[in-house]
């Protein structure tokens, strides 16, 4: 049972205050009205906070009636450098951005949280609502931590929650363990000798190289790691040449690598240093390979798994709370928080996604995609179960 009704006049300021945030989106680290939006609610409802960790971030806490352990729920603030292709009152006002990911929605079923528990705190212990910047690619998270957010505020666990088309309104997912991804950047250059496009025998083509590169990259899944362990490695930027009846000098792959355990990602990588260099070598070119690290595996601890699947349960009943969906190769920077600090990381179903378009449910990223208002009471309920169970 939803805790917070969607005909409550809580559930009201939470869909005006998820339209301002969608109306106004703001980039990785520079989320400064977002983050005195977010302060002034909080503000007005005297709740206090903390503010400027990571730049814009924000730390509300909420203590309870009585004393008790500490806990961290978190959301996060940054939209994505893509231009809006909807067309209501509230789409993005600033030009090439947009909040494409839902973190519009989960700011706010936050914001409903922290607003419920100041006002119904009869629990035992401390809640620190964190408002993080910079996940879109950012790492804000990891600053956050390297600020010392859980030295500053002390909890013994750290939650996260985010929104997913596909999954149904009023259901969630939650893992027991692996739920996102590592993400590592992939850069590799192919130096070999340039010349007149019409004398190929006279030097060492990287066009041709680097095709073949990327060519033998897509066995080194399919060959060398377990088929039920995981890993993606794709090739999505290339960059060679300069005019057409010139064969360059060098050609630049970049691509992502996404992978679970620490084992298959150096395994991976390994392989794929032989590849390039293999191949540059035998056609008589050289070549350098780099993975740059961006975000490690988002692992759930079970037994906050576990805590999470009762407090969903609790709102849209337990056969709404999905235990075996796999999880995604997407990658996800609570990861640098749940590093630090036990916890779980959940989805919240957005909707369905129809086969007919993307109005009202497309999926993450897109110019069309829109937080689903009819979920705000359900994730915001969701927090506040949580908190309750635990701090009871």
């Amino acid at each position: 049972m939803a805790i917070i009704e969607k005909k409550s006049d809580l559930n009201d300021l939470m869909v005006e205050w998820r339209h301002h945030l969608h109306k106004h989106p703001e980039l990785s680290f520079k989320e400064d009205i977002t983050s005195d939006y977010i302060a002034s609610v909080l503000e007005s409802y005297d709740i206090e906070m903390h503010r400027g960790l990571a730049v814009t971030g924000i730390v509300a806490t909420i203590h309870g009636t009585k004393k008790g352990k500490a806990i961290g729920l978190r959301a996060d603030m940054d939209a994505l450098p893509i231009q809006e292709q909807n067309d209501f009152s509230y789409k993005s006002i600033h030009q090439g951005k947009m909040h494409a990911c839902g973190h519009d929605g989960h700011s706010t079923m936050l914001l409903g949280a922290a607003i419920y528990l100041k006002q119904n705190n009869n629990f035992a212990g401390t809640v620190h609502c964190i408002f993080q910047p910079a996940e879109e690619g950012g790492g804000g998270g990891q600053v956050m931590v390297e600020e010392g957010i859980f030295e500053k505020f002390p909890c013994e666990a750290v939650y996260g929650m985010h929104n997913f088309p596909g999954i149904a309104e009023g259901q969630f997912a939650v893992h027991d363990t692996a739920c996102m991804a590592a993400n590592e950047t992939l850069k590799i250059t192919v130096k070999g000798k340039g010349g007149h496009a019409a004398m190929p025998d006279q030097c060492v083509d990287p066009v041709v190289i680097g095709a073949q590169i990327i060519t033998a990259l897509q066995s080194v899944v399919a060959r060398n790691v377990a088929p039920l362990k995981s890993a993606v490695i794709s090739i999505t930027m290339v960059d060679a040449g300069f005019v057409s009846n010139v064969i360059p000098n060098e050609m630049n792959l970049t691509g992502s690598l996404r992978y679970f355990t620490k084992e298959v990602g150096d395994e991976v990588k390994g392989k794929i240093k032989d590849i390039v260099e293999g191949v540059s070598q035998s056609m008589g070119a050289s070549a350098t390979f780099e993975s740059i690290p961006n975000y490690p595996a988002t692992i759930n601890t079970p037994k906050h798994a576990e805590l999470c699947a009762n407090a969903a349960g609790m709102v849209v009943g337990k056969e709404n709370v999905l235990r075996n969906e796999l999880p995604t190769m997407g990658s996800e920077d609570f990861a640098f928080l749940l590093n630090a600090l036990e916890g779980a990381y959940i989805w919240i179903g957005n909707g369905l996604v129809p086969e007919d378009g993307p109005v009202g449910g497309c999926m993450l990223h897109n110019t069309q995609y829109d937080f689903n208002d009819e979920i705000l009471s359900i994730g915001s309920s969701y927090w506040v179960q949580l908190v309750q169970n635990i701090l009871k």
